[in-house]
């Protein structure tokens, strides 16, 4: 059912209105792409750094039964986590928070956020004591295949009981983010994931040695590191809400307005953003049946790919939120159509690249970052299957995160339903078809597809309601995009496989330093390439970032210049 927002502006009858022609100053579309690039540039430290921890992980422990352990006991936690807080509470919090603070006092929006923060504590504190008691059957449900090697569903058990209380910590943490996003700051937010893999990384060389002392597998002290990382990334952005002066207090009230408005949204939600995880447990249980070390590549491969997501999909998505449900609240209607056209020609022209530079520089990528200690050259191929098959849905994957809460900003919530059941249905159909005869690539393939399915969904739905939405301009831009894209990468391909694999006997076995080279020079050559076929082929997207580039560039220089005179 679609509920009507009292606080809204616009209607249905006003959206379904042909717009006339929109017209967007160049600055303020500048300053959109500005505020993307913050947020990327803050999630691009921390997923820097997630790969770090995951270097410092495959190190450590290499692919095999303790990481198939970690890695199915954290899925546990992290499926409630995009269920119940990062995802579903996001997309059901900011609107709401974004409207209070357009059209209501302080003290009420401040009201709103403690009691909407007293209540996750309570609700998902049930939770987590509910999931340490019955994580045993948890963990049989869930991975079924571990039966089979003595020991592992045991350590799985006792690393999911010790980190169901990350599931508090990071969904106090996604209502902070939405706070902040909302007072329109992105960087600390996007940040601040920086920490939590900092502390798993400390963890690793220090806790991890702590609970070999005390006797336990030393994988077990990277279940602690969670919860630690968990409260650093929590912290920081509460000391940031601290300084625009909010102070948290405990406040229970079932009946608010607003948290009653919240729970309507985030219900369906739930179900509408849980396609992706709902996918990924569901490989996880096939792909628990099938070798060691096939969760493993599945994860890794996984965790690659979200470096991108995170750096563009999740970035973009953080700034268009509030500022689409600010455009609700206050009528904006054509402005409103101009940012989801914008957001998602931005999210093509920067996920399409990334994924045909995934697919033709997935050697030297994998190598670089996890082909030490224990994970061997082979576990590098393996993971590169995997990784072809989740880059297929990288644009699909970082869309959805664009549209899908677009329709919660409108209490819409009956479409994202829709396309979540559709795609997981799907995924399921497709997992069984495709294990058969391609394994675990099979499983990740089948997981792109579906994502793609679910943003195909979403987009025909959001066209019907919102009809100023350029499709022209938005399939123009993923063509030219796609063809541009696709000259790089084969470009790139033939380079590092024609040339610069015969120079690789000039770094006499320091496999990482060759690898650091050809990325480092193939890289900066893609970007280049991509730029310039852009430029000629006439995509918007690429003007604009061309013309944000130049002007920081501009005022580096001017800096330096005016340095250079003081002194």
């Amino acid at each position: 059912m679609t509920t009507n927002n009292p606080g809204s502006k616009l209607d249905q009858s006003e959206i379904n209105e042909t717009s006339a022609a929109i017209v967007e100053k160049p600055a303020e579309k500048s300053g959109f792409v500005k505020n993307v690039g913050y947020v990327g540039f803050a999630t691009f430290i921390s997923r820097i750094f997630g790969l770090l921890r995951e270097q410092t992980f495959a190190g450590l422990f290499g692919a095999g039964i303790f990481t198939d352990a970690f890695n199915a006991a954290f899925k546990i936690p992290n499926l409630l986590r995009d269920l119940f807080a990062e995802g579903a509470l996001s997309s059901a919090f900011v609107p709401i928070f974004s409207e209070y603070k357009s059209v209501r006092s302080e003290q009420e929006t401040r009201d709103l956020a403690n009691i909407v923060v007293s209540t996750l504590i309570t609700i998902i504190g049930v939770i987590c004591v509910c999931g340490i008691v019955f994580s045993e059957d948890i963990v049989r449900y869930m991975a079924p295949g571990f039966e089979n090697t003595p020991g592992k569903t045991e350590l799985t058990v006792l690393m999911t009981k010790i980190m169901f209380p990350f599931l508090i910590l990071v969904a106090v943490a996604a209502v902070f983010m939405g706070m902040l996003n909302s007072y329109g700051r992105f960087f600390i937010p996007a940040f601040a994931p920086t920490l939590f893999n900092l502390g798993m990384i400390i963890s690793g060389f220090s806790v991890c040695y702590v609970f070999k002392y005390m006797g336990y597998e030393p994988i077990v002290g990277m279940a602690a590191g969670v919860l630690i990382g968990g409260s650093m990334q929590m912290g920081v952005q509460y000391r940031s809400l601290k300084k625009l002066g909010y102070a948290f207090k405990f406040r229970l009230s079932l009946k608010h307005e607003g948290l009653r408005r919240i729970v309507k949204l985030m219900v369906p939600a739930t179900v509408g953003l849980a396609a992706t995880q709902i996918n990924v447990f569901v490989n996880t249980w096939l792909a628990s049946q099938l070798a060691d070390g096939a969760i493993s590549y599945l994860n890794y491969s996984f965790r690659l790919m979200q470096l991108p997501i995170g750096i563009f999909g999740v970035a973009i998505s953080s700034v268009t939120l509030p500022l689409i449900s600010s455009q609700i609240a206050r009528g904006e209607k054509d402005k409103l159509s101009e940012t989801i056209t914008s957001s998602l020609s931005l999210v093509f022209l920067l996920t399409i690249p990334a994924t045909f530079g995934l697919m033709f520089l997935k050697d030297p990528i994998i190598s670089l970052l996890y082909e030490h200690g224990r994970f061997g050259r082979a576990d590098t191929i393996n993971t590169g299957y995997a990784l072809l098959g989740y880059s297929v849905g990288l644009f699909g994957y970082s869309a959805v995160k664009i549209l899908a809460p677009v329709f919660y900003a409108f209490n819409e919530t009956r479409i994202p339903v829709i396309a979540s059941i559709s795609s997981v249905i799907c995924n399921i159909i497709l997992n069984f078809i495709l294990i058969k005869n391609y394994s675990y690539f099979g499983l990740a393939l089948a997981t792109s597809i579906t994502m793609i399915l679910n943003f195909t969904i979403l987009f025909v739905f959001i066209k019907l309601r919102i009809r100023a939405i350029a499709v022209k301009r938005i399939a123009a831009s993923f063509i030219k995009i796609t063809l541009a894209s696709a000259i790089m990468g084969v470009f790139l391909f033939y380079l590092y496989d024609g040339i610069f694999i015969h120079t690789k006997a000039m770094f006499f076995g320091f496999d990482t330093l060759y690898n650091f080279f050809c990325l480092s020079v193939l890289i900066p050559l893609g970007i280049f390439i991509l730029f310039n076929l852009g430029e000629k082929l006439k995509v918007e997207e690429v003007n604009t970032l061309s013309a944000v580039l130049k002007e920081k560039t501009k005022r580096v220089l001017n800096t330096l210049t005016n340095l250079n005179k003081t002194e």
